[in-house]
């Protein structure tokens, strides 16, 4: 189990984006967040008390979770004196990146030293089986993106909350590091082996009873050319009854892909639910999920009020005005 509460630690992040794993944990377990680091430079802030090791420790942190999302999941050059000192000062460190914490041999010494422990989200602790399209009891929604990074994550445990609040039958099943930070259990997909990624997400939503749904964390995006196999995998393996559709529109081109602009919603609609029927026929796109932090109430409203009319789906930010409409779309089905 990892220690909590945390002190999130930001390093040098180029940008707000590049922090979604601390953001997540803040948003969802405010209570495990106790602070945050940030390197000279760092250009993002959670709005938390900035604390050194010796502050947080005081305070009564445990563990030092990297926050950062980057390309590539690497630990920085730059991050090494703090993560070792951290051990040194009695944290342990958990990560999500792709670039594991058990592979970083001074950092392994430093923890057997001090006694701490290094906890690497991003591993796979089951043999996941290579997966057999068979159709499986229960309902499942899957979040589906314009790009990465859009708030897929979010709008399934807004659903998540939603539902619960309405007494109905719903879990939110976390398929990367962050949603696994939050709730401590998931398939961290894209650290599994190609083959077996459809698999794992069958194994993630097994047979469940009749009403009950699995709201299944989306990653990546069909159209970003870097990340579009674990979206195959999710839509695949998932085999979702319903789909989400997500968007953020203040992008400019494709998260990292500075030559790509992002697809239209009409084009991930059609070719999600073309790529869905394969595995379940019966599926339907029932929703518009809209990121729109970075717009005034008024234009977000406007926005999402346009959506509705030329999609002819509901259409929410549901992290910020709730995720009410989608939730009714799916209890209509």
């Amino acid at each position: 189990m990892i220690e909590t509460p945390y002190l999130l630690f930001l390093g040098d992040a180029p940008d707000q984006l590049a922090v979604k794993v601390a953001q997540g944990i803040k948003d969802w377990r405010p209570e495990f967040a106790l602070g945050q680091y940030r390197l000279e430079g760092c250009k993002a802030d959670m709005g938390l008390a900035d604390m050194n090791l010796a502050t947080a420790k005081a305070a009564g942190a445990k563990t030092l979770v990297i926050g950062v999302a980057n390309r590539g999941g690497v630990i920085s050059p730059a991050w090494k004196k703090v993560l070792v000192q951290a051990l040194e000062e009695g944290f342990d460190l958990a990560s999500g990146l792709h670039n594991l914490l058990r592979d970083e041999p001074d950092l392994v010494a430093v923890a057997a030293a001090c006694g701490r422990q290094l906890h690497d989200v991003r591993v796979p602790s089951v043999q996941y089986p290579i997966a057999n399209g068979i159709k499986r009891t229960g309902k499942r929604c899957l979040a589906v993106g314009t790009d990465c990074s859009v708030g897929k994550m979010y709008t399934a445990l807004c659903m998540e909350r939603e539902m619960r609040e309405r007494g109905m039958n719903a879990s939110f099943r976390a398929t990367g590091q962050t949603g696994i930070l939050i709730t401590g259990d998931g398939v961290p997909l894209d650290a599994v082996i190609a083959d077996f990624m459809a698999g794992s997400v069958e194994y993630l939503t097994p047979d469940n009873d009749a009403d009950h749904w699995d709201l299944i964390e989306g990653q990546g995006s069909l159209f970003h050319v870097s990340y579009s196999g674990v979206t195959m995998a999710l839509i695949h393996g998932g085999q979702p009854d319903a789909l989400i559709l997500c968007h953020e529109p203040t992008r400019v081109h494709m998260r990292g892909l500075p030559g790509y602009k992002l697809p239209s919603l009409e084009a991930v609609r059609d070719t999600a639910l073309a790529l869905a029927k394969v595995a379940n026929p019966a599926c339907q796109v029932v929703g518009v999920s809209v990121n729109t932090q970075h717009m005034p109430e008024a234009e977000a409203l406007a926005y999402l009020a346009q959506v509705e009319a030329d999609m002819g789906l509901p259409a929410t930010d549901p992290f910020r005005f709730g995720a009410a409409k989608l939730v009714d779309a799916l209890d209509a089905i």
